[in-house]
């Protein structure tokens, strides 16, 4: 694949055709001025050394090497660049839940937002290991192979959506047995499976299929996504919820007990995911506990540079023009190149304004083409394309402009400043956080620090986490005292949290009242259901030996009734019959 990095330098080419049109008037008025002193021919004898064709091809060969210059000024690019890395790490499928249930909104912004939150700070805190992803929901397919490659997995995160699942459900077992087959086949390395999913299992097979992934030295977490208390499943577009079959809204909860269940089997951890980050720590914690191994890996880059190769040609021209000669050389008079033409116009002149024009491009071309080559490879330029991306509204491309830039430069501030504002503008608050505190950690400038401080106010005041708002904004303020409008969002922050306490101190009361209810209204069915018992027993009349002997035939008879169906039933092919949507 070919381009340009800085197509906008290829508007210099019309240079070219402009300086062709000026020789051709130029040879035009010269010719004209030729014949006011006499006869082209007798000239022509007067003047044995002049070439009429020396000019022309020196003057196209200095178009050539000015259209190359112009071309290794726009940065030609082609291709990938390969490079072959030695790291140590383990490797990780991770495999995602993306059936309707995980819209669900009990967990801020939603299950599946915040589990692809939580996939991008984990490979943001991967440095040599491996990574693939798997989606899931009624059938499991790969969405990204086992790579190195962190910047395209984040690409392929963010076009995950339940939409890509044409059949519904959660088929833990699928994802399990196809993350098993997506591992490399290197040995003595650590390969973990991370299942998040909210864990409404309406398949079976999925203990069996961690016990499988472990035998073969596989390590199965499973991190719970969601609230056990349940939440309705929105409708994208609608402002509606998910309804089952009887019209009901359906209430989507959290099967821990079965989350714990394959974790164990699998020789994990389950781990809850909540609004905060201590799942985030506890699973790095687990993961580096891995045994790490030292592995060969291919690492993709962009583009190549190619600039290098149109360097040399301008230069091997700009070389064979400056041994052209305007003028037959007497040493090699008996050699004939050229034909001669007797034009003292043309004598000694060339074309002065074009070599002129070429010899300033070779000078800044010599000055900036070391410049052009290490500015390829720093932070600052994927800053800028990542503005201009950012400006027209393409947040995505931003972001990985912008990671490309802390790569190359972990300790420019700006770099992860942008990058925390184009999380932020994708809603992609917790990692933005960790950007905004990353800038404020090594930026020095307290004007720009307090941007950072100001802005993880905003996303915390967002999400209702009012005392980190307060603190962000406290630390802003000693920063830029000035600065109005966070004052008023500290004091506004204040005012609601003291409602928010109220109303939790209100909650609680509450919920324990009601469970002092629910004890005494428990209690109550619970003697209810013994005076009943009693009464039964007393007015409970005796069977006959003939009703009873009637009644243990009929009893017969339906068993052998319904082993007769069941034979039937397993007589038939099985079909997969998925009832919920979710």
């Amino acid at each position: 694949m070919f381009r340009f990095e800085d197509p906008i330098y290829l508007w210099l080419l019309v240079l070219i055709p402009v300086f062709a049109l000026f020789r051709f008037f130029t040879y035009r008025n010269q010719k004209k001025r030729l014949r006011k002193f006499g006869d082209p021919n007798l000239l022509k004898s007067l003047m044995p050394d002049v070439s009429r064709f020396r000019p022309s091809v020196k003057f196209w060969i200095l178009q050539a090497a000015l259209a190359l210059l112009i071309i290794m000024l726009a940065r030609p690019q082609m291709g990938t660049k390969i490079s072959h890395e030695k790291r140590t790490g383990i490797e990780t499928i991770i495999a995602l839940d993306i059936s309707n249930s995980m819209r669900a909104e009990d967990i801020v912004p939603s299950r599946l937002d915040r589990s692809k939150m939580m996939i991008e700070n984990l490979v943001d805190h991967f440095t040599n290991d491996k990574i693939g992803l798997i989606v899931f929901a009624g059938d499991a397919f790969v969405q990204l192979p086992i790579t190195s490659d962190y910047v395209s997995a984040k690409m392929f995160l963010s076009s995950i959506d339940p939409s890509m699942m044409a059949t519904q459900g959660t088929d833990i077992a699928a994802a399990i047995d196809m993350s098993m087959n997506s591992f490399t086949q290197e040995e003595g390395i650590g390969k973990a499976i991370i299942v998040i999913t909210d864990g409404e299992n309406h398949e079976s097979g999925a203990l069996e299929a961690a016990e499988a992934a472990k035998n073969k030295g596989m390590r199965v977490f499973v991190l719970g996504v969601g609230s056990t208390q349940g939440a309705p499943i929105p409708i994208p577009g609608s402002g509606d919820y998910m309804k089952d079959n009887t019209g009901n809204t359906v209430m989507s909860a959290l099967n821990e007990d079965m989350c714990r269940q394959v974790a164990q089997a699998g020789g994990g951890a389950y781990i809850h995911v909540e609004n905060n980050s201590a799942a985030q720590q506890q699973l790095d914690n687990e993961l580096d506990k891995l045994s790490k191994k030292e592995t060969s890996t291919t690492v993709f880059s962009d583009y190549d540079e190619q600039f290098q190769a149109f360097g040399i040609l301008a230069l091997l021209l700009l070389i064979l023009e400056i041994c052209i000669f305007d003028r037959r050389n007497p040493l090699l008079k008996n050699i004939s190149l050229f034909k001669r033409k007797g034009e003292p116009a043309m004598k000694g002149e060339g074309m002065p304004l074009a070599r002129m024009i070429v010899l300033v491009c070779i000078s800044i071309t010599s000055v900036f083409s070391p410049l052009t080559s290490a500015y390829a490879q720093t932070d600052r330029q994927y800053i800028r394309q990542g503005n201009k991306q950012f400006e027209a509204g393409d947040y995505a491309n931003a972001e990985v402009s912008y990671r490309k830039a802390v790569e190359k430069n972990p300790k420019n501030p700006q770099a992860a400043y942008n990058l925390g504002n184009a999380l932020m503008a994708q809603k992609k608050d917790s990692a933005a956080i960790e950007q905004f505190q990353s800038a404020a950690r090594i930026e020095t400038n307290p004007l720009r620090k307090y941007q950072s401080f100001h802005n993880i106010g905003v996303i915390c005041q967002t999400h209702k986490m009012y005392g980190e708002a307060i603190e962000a904004y406290k630390s802003a303020l000693r920063l830029n005292p000035n600065d109005d409008e966070t004052r008023y969002n500290l004091v506004l922050c204040k005012h609601q949290k003291q409602k928010q306490d109220k109303q939790n101190q209100q909650n609680q009361q509450n919920k324990d009242n009601q469970k002092k209810d629910e004890k005494k209204d428990e209690q109550k069915k619970d003697q209810n259901k013994d005076e009943q018992k009693q009464k039964q027993q007393e007015q409970k009349p005796q069977m006959s030996k003939d009703n009873a002997e009637q009644l243990l035939n009929a009893a017969i008879q339906q068993e052998k009734q319904t082993q007769d169906r069941l034979k039937k039933a397993q007589q038939q092919p099985q079909r997969r019959n998925i009832q919920k949507n979710w």
